[in-house]
């Protein structure tokens, strides 16, 4: 295949018109749900309307409201996408459309939950699909306000939502891949999801959901970051702080849905202000869609049955630093300030010299910052991915655990091995600025697709590129992912070992 080609597939709903694309067949926009504009704002989704006719699906579909990115300054890949609140689409790219029955791979993309789409420049392209001969799958969902706000005590259920109405509609497109993928050339019993950052979290989130159960076999979460949700009684007092900046009654439900968007997001924006967080709004404890706290879920078996790959990079704390005016500026004092926000007085010393001694150990840096980043990093992300590999360890599955430690060449190197980062290379776009190049990045490359698909086609990573993966469980053995892929036993122990002693109870991690 070569150039641009008219292809046409039949789904449950109607024609669609593909391309071909560097030796793929590509659909994008295509609906999996119908919009949720209107009387249907704030509500559930609804499977997509059957069309006539075939379908145009050369383009890609609208993307959810959102503010402007902020990451332009350091990534070529953040662009400016049109965008409408009728937004539910996915993007499919398939090396056949055949009865082969490929491993499919559902990608959710991260964002905080108010920003991102499923067409962001950097998963387009399809190399993940052609270098693994899967098909893969990418979506938007609704985001802020708009799918994560929950309106239903404040309204007295006259807009019933919980909350977690961007992750019913990351179910709605799992129906419909699971109904439609075959004429695509996939498996609808061989489904991965993967997604990184608020795509993590929404898979933490999906693994305790009982609608989303029998929807994916595996689960890949990339940077987890804190408890996935927020209880109801939180998401309750931000939904009476947003009326209240918007100026509209919880009883005129007429004037809340009639809202313009730009009016949606300028209140939003100052909802963060007021929450003092990236993420104004994200998944809820409501104790029906999502029923508890999602590790509180899987530690009690609940997923028992589907592998899981869950990792972080090592300095994703400052991707967010990145995007202030200047790198933080922090010495002895006010290290000693910070931590003593995040665990017992009593511990801030001992906590401080454990990273310090480490870190020398290693021939790291133990400047007050690069101390301040690895602990945020921990508590904010690192934890809870090796504390969802030992609930799926306890309950006898199969769980691998990675560190991604490639450092970005960006902004002199301050950024590190920030959040992010991997991204580029698992699918085959990577910004330069970013990511780096040259042979090692192409080499480090091509061993995270071919793992990544060796689990989705298999459940367990180890491949011919990257060699043997053990699973975290016994020996809390860790993929490490750099220049030199290789395996370590309880890599950064003694950092793990002093919080396990505070206990995560005690630990006021935030997000970032």
């Amino acid at each position: 295949m070569s150039g641009k080609s008219e292809i046409i597939v039949d789904t449950r709903y109607g024609k669609l018109n593909g391309t071909t694309e560097n030796g793929l067949y590509v659909f994008k926009g295509i609906p999996y749900a119908s919009p949720t504009t209107g009387e249907k704002r704030w509500l559930p989704p609804q499977p997509p309307v059957p069309w006539s006719g075939i379908r145009d699906a050369t383009d890609y579909g609208t993307i959810a409201p959102q503010p402007e990115s902020r990451l332009g300054m350091i990534s070529e890949f953040e662009v400016p996408e049109p965008q409408s609140e009728d937004c539910l689409f996915l993007n499919i790219w398939t090396p056949g459309l055949d009865n082969s029955r490929r491993p499919v791979m559902f990608w959710i993309h991260g964002g905080a939950f108010s920003m991102g789409s499923g067409s962001q420049p950097m998963y387009r392209g399809g190399e993940l699909a052609k270098a693994g001969n899967i098909v893969l799958v990418t979506i938007n969902y609704r985001l802020g306000v708009l799918g994560f706000l929950n309106l239903n005590e404040v309204t007295g259920g006259k807009i019933p939502a919980t909350g977690n109405e961007g992750l019913l509609d990351q179910i709605q497109a799992l129906k419909w891949v699971k109904e439609n993928i075959a004429a695509f050339g996939g498996d609808s019993e061989n489904i991965t999801v993967f997604g990184e950052s608020a795509g993590g979290m929404s898979i933490g989130c999906l693994l305790a959901m009982p609608a989303a159960k029998g929807l994916f076999k595996k689960a890949i979460i990339e940077s987890t970051v804190g408890d996935m949700a927020v209880s109801l009684e939180s998401a309750v007092k931000t939904a009476r702080v947003f009326l209240d900046i918007i100026g509209i009654s919880p009883d005129n439900v007429k004037g809340l849905r009639s809202l313009k968007v730009e009016k949606l997001l300028q209140a939003q924006q100052e909802l963060a202000v007021k929450t003092g967080g990236m993420a104004p709004v994200i998944p809820v404890v409501d104790g029906k869609v999502l029923p508890d706290f999602p590790l509180k879920v899987l530690r009690k078996g609940f997923a028992r049955e589907i592998p899981v790959i869950v990792g972080n990079n090592l300095d994703e704390q400052k991707l967010f630093w990145a995007v202030l005016p200047d790198f933080p500026k922090v010495d002895e004092s006010g290290l000693k300030k910070r931590v003593a926000k995040l665990a017992p007085a009593n511990f801030v010393d001992t906590i401080i010299e454990t990273y310090r001694a480490a870190r020398a150990k290693r021939g790291e840096s133990t400047e007050p910052v690069e101390i301040l980043s690895a602990i945020l990093t921990d508590i904010t992300f690192r934890f809870k991915a090796i504390a969802i590999a030992e609930a799926q360890c306890k309950n006898g599955q199969a769980a691998y655990n990675y560190l991604f430690t490639w450092k970005s060449p960006a902004m002199g190197g301050k950024l590190g091995a920030c959040h992010a980062l991997e991204i580029g290379f698992l699918f085959g776009n990577r910004d330069d600025m970013f990511c780096g190049s040259g042979p090692e990045a192409d080499e480090l490359s091509a061993k995270m697709r071919d793992a990544w698909v060796a689990f989705a086609r298999t459940g367990n990573p180890s491949s011919k590129l990257l060699g043997v993966w053990p699973a975290y469980c016994e020996k809390r053995e860790t993929m490490i992912l750099d220049r030199t892929c290789h395996v370590e036993v309880a890599p950064y122990e003694e950092e793990r070992k002093i919080w396990k002693i505070i206990g995560e109870d005690n630990i006021r991690g935030s997000l970032p």
